[in-house]
């Protein structure tokens, strides 16, 4: 089931530089074993110490929250596209 996968800036490091990558995977929670597998650090930059996703980064998989859907648990389709999209905050 190849999907893709669009990487923010500061996970590019990692995926060095590439803004999207292919991967196969039936679950978010094995796309994100992949990823690791792939690319050493990246479920440490998704993931907390508990295996869920860190409050600051939000993952859509077609445009919808996975929060919403059923989290790491979120089935995933040939075609889908999942954007990993990190929190930002600031300002005055």
């Amino acid at each position: 089931m190849p999907v893709t996968v669009k990487i923010p800036t500061p996970l590019r490091a990692l995926t060095l530089n590439r803004d999207t990558v292919s991967a196969e995977a039936a679950t978010l929670n094995d796309l994100v074993a992949h990823l690791e597998g792939e690319f050493p650090g990246m479920r440490e930059r998704l993931c907390d110490d508990t295996g869920e996703l860190r409050r600051f980064v939000n993952i859509y998989v077609n445009g919808e929250d996975v929060r919403f859907l059923q989290g790491l648990a979120t089935g995933l389709k040939t075609g889908d596209e999942i954007s990993i999209v990190p929190a930002v905050a600031g300002g005055c």
